[in-house]
């Protein structure tokens, strides 16, 4: 870790003029970085991170308080059944490499998302779609097998941007795309460069390049911002720190809220995980203020179902895996498990998860249920866990919105297999009128937190930590993204 700290600081160092000299530079600091740069192939939110908005655009996209608007198609008609969407699409786009858009380039990308051979991590959002047509050079006509009332909101994702077809062979290293921002470097280990596309269709992006360092060790983090290396820093990994940022007049501190629901995640197929009671016994092991306390210095609203608290629809269920360590040890034996058991607790490296971790294996020591803790690099996780579905336990913030549909995948890593609750979620995809669609998410929300499929444990804050001058940035992340769009230095 020391070495790893080390190696950060040099390269911050190294980079540290870049923003205080030129005014239309700016350093962003991130934690993770991208195994690749294909937002369409991969779960890894490190990608949207640097690439949604800036890069790369969809048809509709995420404003910074969560609506949906108009992205590459300027508006939409849908037909009265609910099965047609036509999009008129932006005039005079092009792609960084000078190709224009047209429509034949929203219909590859949404065919390719939905191919049998897709390796989309979203594959379920295009699988509504039953045929996509590109009516003229700005028409796309887009039929469903049902009506779907989450379809302009699911084409908002990261995973739903668009890609031409002459770019994506060398799409995972060499990015091409319509946003504001091109793709200009990659040093892997160290930063990714965008510079400001003179191009773009809409308004034009106010600063000239825009540079982002990754430093995965949060000492590293707090002394790359204090020293002004890096002019912001979203997601800021050392919230203890954040008391010393808002008494310095150079730096401004904003706390919103995410879609991130921070949960141990449960190998369900994997024994004896498989057995609801010791997974209820697992929930009731876990106390959440004592881990948004320890982990994340107080920042975080706790949660009891995979569902963002700021949602209207949110229901309230952390009664049922309230901490009760004496009932954990009590399902236990009854689930044949008296003196306990052992299992894996694989970590990716977000400090909320590598400081949870710590936190929760002892908590479930003092029931019984030992834990194998083994820290992974972010693809590893990626490789071992999320695809290969090796592991017991594991702790992850799923960053994508409104994505409780996942619990009706049963392929999904944590294998949670139930045909009600499949049944529900496809009820909930084709009703439109609010009041039911609220009725059958609190029914979706009460069976996942009843079987106990996951530990639900806290909505991630984010915490960005910027230089005072600078304006445009976002305070909340409705999505996983640093949009730099409409960033600017005062």
């Amino acid at each position: 870790m020391k070495r790893l700290a080390f190696a950060a600081l040099t390269c911050v160092a190294t980079w540290g003029a870049a923003s205080a000299y030129a005014q239309g530079d700016i350093v962003v600091g991130l934690q993770l970085e991208p195994p690749h740069l294909d937002p369409t192939s991969a779960a890894a939110g490190a990608i949207d991170q640097v690439l949604y908005a800036n890069v790369f655009e969809g048809l509709t996209r995420f404003a910074p308080d969560g609506s949906v608007k108009a992205g590459l198609a300027k508006r939409w008609e849908v037909s009265e059944d609910g099965l047609q969407y036509t999009f008129f699409l932006q005039p005079g786009v092009t792609f960084h490499d000078g190709t224009r858009f047209t429509a034949e380039d929203v219909k590859f990308s949404l065919d390719r998302a939905r191919a049998e051979e897709s390796q989309n991590a979203q594959k379920a959002l295009f699988e509504g779609i039953e045929n996509v047509e590109a009516v003229d050079d700005l028409t796309v006509r887009v039929t469903l097998n049902a009506p779907d009332g989450n379809f302009l909101f699911n084409m908002a994702w990261g995973d739903a941007v668009i890609v031409a077809p002459e770019s994506v062979e060398g799409i995972k290293q060499k990015p091409v795309g319509t946003g504001a921002f091109a793709f200009e470097s990659w040093v892997q280990g160290d930063r990714i460069t965008l510079t400001k596309n003179p191009d773009y269709w809409g308004v034009a992006a106010k600063l000239d390049r825009a540079i982002f360092k990754f430093i995965s060790d949060p000492t590293a983090a707090f002394a790359s911002v204090m020293a002004e290396d890096v002019d912001v820093f979203p997601a800021f990994p050392a919230p203890e720190n954040l008391p010393q940022f808002e008494a310095d007049p150079r730096f401004q501190v904003l706390v919103g809220s995410t879609e991130g629901e921070t949960i141990l995640s449960t190998n369900n197929k994997l024994p004896p995980l498989d057995n609801p009671k010791v997974r209820r016994a697992i929930a009731h092991a876990i106390d959440r203020d004592a881990i948004i306390d320890g982990a994340m210095f107080g920042l975080g609203t706790p949660i009891g179902t995979h569902f963002a608290p700021h949602n209207p629809d949110y229901v309230d269920l952390k009664h049922l895996s309230a901490y009760d360590p004496e009932l954990s040890r009590q399902l236990l034996a009854e689930a044949g498990f008296a003196d306990g058991f052992t299992t894996t607790l694989k970590l990716p490296p977000p400090s909320y998860a590598r400081r949870g971790g710590e936190i929760i294996a002892a908590q479930l020591r003092a029931v019984g249920i030992e834990t194998e803790i083994t820290n992974l690099e972010w693809a590893q996780w990626l490789e071992q866990v999320f695809k290969g579905k090796d592991y017991g336990l594991t702790i992850v913030s799923h960053t994508e919105p409104f994505d409780i549909n996942i619990y009706a995948r049963p392929d999904y890593y944590f294998q949670y297999d139930k045909p009600a609750f499949q049944e529900l979620n496809a009820t909930l995809g084709a009703e439109a009128d609010p009041a039911k669609r609220s009725d059958l998410l609190e029914q979706m929300q009460t069976m996942i937190a009843e079987d106990y499929v996951n530990g639900y444990l806290f909505q991630l804050a984010t915490p960005t930590v910027a230089n005072a001058r600078l304006r445009g940035l976002w305070e909340d992340a409705p999505t996983q993204a640093t949009d730099l769009t409409k960033v600017y230095w005062e």
